[in-house]
Formats: C-alpha cells, sequence, structure tokens
C-alpha cells in the first residue's frame, strides 16, 4: 500500500485527456481510416464507424480507465487484484504492447525518414518509384532512424508522467490538431486537370468520403463493412494493449471520469474523420478512384508523396506538414505503448522508473533491430492464417493486434460482465460524485453484444470465419 501512494497522478483532467487521446490518435487513424472509408462505401462506413464508438468504444474504453483507476495497477497486476485468478489475463494485456513497441519504432523511423526529407527540400526525391523500398531494404540508416525516434520516446517516458507523458502531451496534441485542420482545409480547396483533360477537385473527393454509397451492397458486404469498423475502432481507441489500464491508474480519485471518456472519444472520432478529410480528396483529386485503393504504408510512404510532388512547388510544404503531423501522432502513441510496459515492470518486479525504461529500451532497441533487418539480410516471406503474406514486422503485427488484443478484450468482457459483475466498473465511475451516462447500454454491451463482436473480430482476423 506504501508504493501505491507514491503512485504518479495526472495533474488534471486535461493532461489525462490529452494523454488518453494521443496514444488513440496513431498511425491507423491515418492511414487505415481513409482506405476504409473509400474502400467500404464512404458515408456508409463513417455511420456505421460512429454507431460502434458510441457504443462498443464507449465500453471498452469505460471498462479499462475504470480498472486503471480502480486498482492503481499497470495492466501486468490490474487483473490479479481485480481477481486472484485472472493474472494471466494481464500477462497477455502487458506481452501486447512488448511486442508492438519495436515494430512501431521501426515504423516511427519511416516517418521521421520522410520528415527529415521534406524538411530539407528533398521531398521530390521520396516521390520516386524506388525511394520507399531503397531505404527500408538498406542495412543501416533505418536502424538509425529506428534509434532516434524510440531515444526520444523513452526520454519522455524516462520523465515520468508529469513532467513527461502530461506536459509532451499538451504540447504536442494542440500542434498536431492545427496541423490536421490546416492540411484537412487545403485538401478541400485543391482541384488538378490530369493528362486526359479530366478535372477532379477536393469536394469532388470529399463527397467520395462522407456521402453513402450504397451500390451493391449485400448481407455480406454490410458485414465486412462493420468488422472493418469495428476493427479500426477497436485498434484506434487503443483498447486491449494494457495502455488505458495503465493511464487510468494515474487518474486521480476526484476527477469526473464519464466526462474524460466522453472527451476521448470524441476527440479520436474527429481526428479519424479529420484524417479522411486530409488524405481522401487529395489522392481522389490528383490520383483518381484507383488512388483510393492502397493502405497502410503504401498509402503514406508511396501514393500519398506522388501527390505532394503533383501539387508542385507547394508540395514539399504540405508534405513537411503533413509528416511533422504524423510524427508527433506516432510519438504519442508510441509514448503509451512504452508506458505500458514500463508501469507493468515497476509494479510487478518494483524497478525505479529509470531502471524500467532501461530495460524496455532495450528490448525494443534489439526486437527493432530485427525488424529493420527483416526487409534486407533477414527478409523471408510466410503465409499467415488470414492468408496475407508476410514478414517479420507483418507477424508480429498479426499475434499482437489479430490475436493477443482480441483475447485480452473478450476475457475483459467475461471477468468485468460475468465475474466481478459490471458494477465494479459502475461504482468505480460513479464514485467522483459523476453520472454514468449510458448505464444500462454498458451493461448490455459489456455483458453480451461487445463480446459477441469481438468473437467475431477474431475469427475473421485469424481466418477462420471466411465469409465475410
Amino acid at each position: 500500500m506504501k508504493r501505491e501512494s507514491k503512485r504518479n497522478s495526472f495533474s488534471g483532467t486535461i493532461g489525462f485527456v490529452l494523454a488518453a487521446a494521443g496514444s488513440a490518435v496513431g498511425l491507423g487513424n491515418i492511414w487505415r481510416f481513409p482506405y476504409l472509408a473509400a474502400k467500404d462505401g464512404g458515408g456508409l462506413f463513417l455511420v456505421i464507424y460512429l454507431i460502434l464508438a458510441l457504443t462498443f468504444g464507449f465500453t471498452l474504453l469505460s471498462t479499462e480507465i475504470a480498472i486503471g483507476r480502480k486498482t492503481k495497477q499497470s495492466p501486468l497486476t490490474a487483473y490479479e487484484k481485480i481477481h486472484p485468478r485472472w493474472k494471466p489475463l494481464g500477462v497477455i494485456a502487458c506481452l501486447v504492447p512488448v511486442i508492438i513497441m519495436p515494430y512501431y519504432c521501426a515504423i516511427g523511423g519511416w516517418v521521421l525518414k520522410y520528415f527529415i526529407a521534406y524538411l530539407t527540400g528533398s521531398g521530390s526525391h521520396a516521390a520516386q518509384d524506388d525511394y520507399f523500398t531503397g531505404f527500408i531494404t538498406s542495412n543501416i540508416e533505418p536502424i538509425i532512424m529506428m534509434f532516434i525516434f524510440l531515444f526520444a520516446v523513452a526520454f519522455i517516458i524516462y520523465r515520468g508522467v508529469n513532467r513527461g507523458i502530461e506536459k509532451s502531451s499538451q504540447i504536442i496534441m494542440p500542434i498536431l490538431l492545427v496541423l490536421v485542420i490546416i492540411i484537412a482545409v487545403f485538401s478541400l480547396t485543391i482541384s488538378h486537370t490530369d493528362a486526359d483533360g479530366v478535372t477532379r477537385t477536393g469536394l469532388e473527393g470529399f463527397k467520395v468520403y462522407v456521402i453513402p454509397n450504397f451500390k451493391g451492397l449485400t448481407v455480406k458486404s454490410f458485414f465486412t463493412v462493420l468488422v472493418d469498423a469495428m476493427g479500426q475502432l477497436f485498434f484506434s481507441l487503443s483498447v486491449a494493449m494494457g495502455i488505458m489500464v495503465a493511464y487510468g491508474s494515474y487518474v486521480k480519485d476526484d476527477a469526473n471520469l464519464m466526462k474524460s471518456i466522453n472527451q476521448i472519444e470524441i476527440f479520436d472520432t474527429s481526428v479519424a474523420f479529420l484524417a479522411g478529410v486530409m488524405i481522401i480528396p487529395a489522392v481522389f483529386t490528383f490520383m483518381g478512384m484507383s488512388g483510393m485503393e492502397a493502405s497502410g504504408p503504401s498509402l503514406m510512404f508511396v501514393s500519398l508523396p506522388k501527390v505532394f510532388a503533383a501539387m508542385g512547388k507547394i508540395g514539399n510544404i504540405v508534405g513537411c506538414l503533413f509528416f511533422a503531423m504524423v510524427l508527433f501522432a506516432a510519438i504519442t502513441s508510441a509514448m503509451s505503448v512504452m508506458e505500458a510496459v514500463v508501469s507493468s515492470f515497476m509494479d510487478e518486479f518494483h524497478m525505479s522508473r529509470k531502471k524500467a525504461v532501461t530495460v524496455e529500451g532495450i528490448i525494443a532497441l534489439i526486437a527493432g533491430v530485427v525488424v529493420c533487418l527483416g526487409y534486407n539480410v533477414m527478409y523471408f516471406e510466410l503465409t499467415l492464417p488470414n492468408g496475407a503474406t508476410a514478414q517479420i514486422l507483418d507477424i508480429m503485427d498479426y499475434i499482437s493486434n489479430n490475436i493477443l488484443m482480441p483475447i485480452v478484450a473478450i476475457g475483459t468482457c467475461i471477468l468485468i460482465g460475468w465475474i466481478v459483475k459490471p458494477k465494479t466498473v459502475i461504482d468505480e465511475v460513479e464514485k467522483s460524485g459523476c453520472k454514468f451516462s449510458r448505464k444500462s447500454l454498458y451493461i448490455i454491451m459489456i455483458k453480451g453484444i461487445a463480446p459477441i463482436l469481438l468473437i467475431v473480430l477474431f475469427l475473421k482476423s485469424a481466418g477462420i470465419l471466411t465469409w465475410i
């Protein structure tokens, strides 16, 4: 108990909300959300995503933050404190960020490389066909960039909850939001005439994004949109990674938890929507509907540089602002991933923060080097259960995102919904005197609907459910 009394906490609600929102606003919002929206009928995907955010996402987010604040523990030890026999779930929840951190830092190094390229006026080189492949397949440069990114994140975490996470989030998140808005507005104002004389505008691309497209919609395709939106929301809100449990443990008992959760939902959903406004109109304007087929790294590191190059002289400036925004988003997300591990080491093994950061930093560095070398000297390919061709980074991503995270989320729903009962979370939320809005909805979701949706997502992600 003495150790818990010394536990750091966020100095105020705004610090917690910005830190949690920073965790939620990551690469998934920027390179996956726009692609899924374009693929899944634009406005149809947006409507389903919003409904799920207010129900499914709200349930998981509320549960994990409440578990953290109630136990004042990190994910590795929090579940055991909720119920003595459920420590294995905490071990899995801690294992997720351990796996994610190395490859997230590798990708963060890629973002840093592109930001430097545009900052130094070399953005036109980034649009060349072999630029991205040439970079990631080189032996040394990706490792250097990964190390710089990892060091910056580790330094912030080393400084602690108040001076590190909270202070950094209060600086980075407002800048990130301003950059997102600036680029989104610019994306709506552009136009381009291609070699065939066809003129497309950003506003036309915006219509593609927001107007529901029901053409060819069937029961099967509707379920595909539902699973896509659920999967995106699942990863977007940073649930089932132990992150929100760790951040929740730093929230003061007198804080209005319900208000904070609502603000995190709004922030994350708004930035995810604006990511689509940034990217889809610009890609549509310069590449047409064919440009919408790219997602993930190919969208960010191949397609978008070509779009910036097509903009002419202003493209380098827009590219610089864009990759600055992406870099900020990557840093805030990586901060939360590392803190989930560091806080777990501190609680379970009674390490100092300095030692926990050092240990996790070494683990992430070694594994991160392996990830980087996975594109050259350690390159190999295998087929995942879902049919995708993968190498080291993809395998780590598949294990963490498609297997372990759904298991953590399903286990959390069973633990709270049926073992210790929803009242455990409801009482924690309401102990500061605030009202638990959507209480009846929460009980229905945590006991029945959420675990069913998660099982469907898990079976789909694992390649077992193939008809969707």
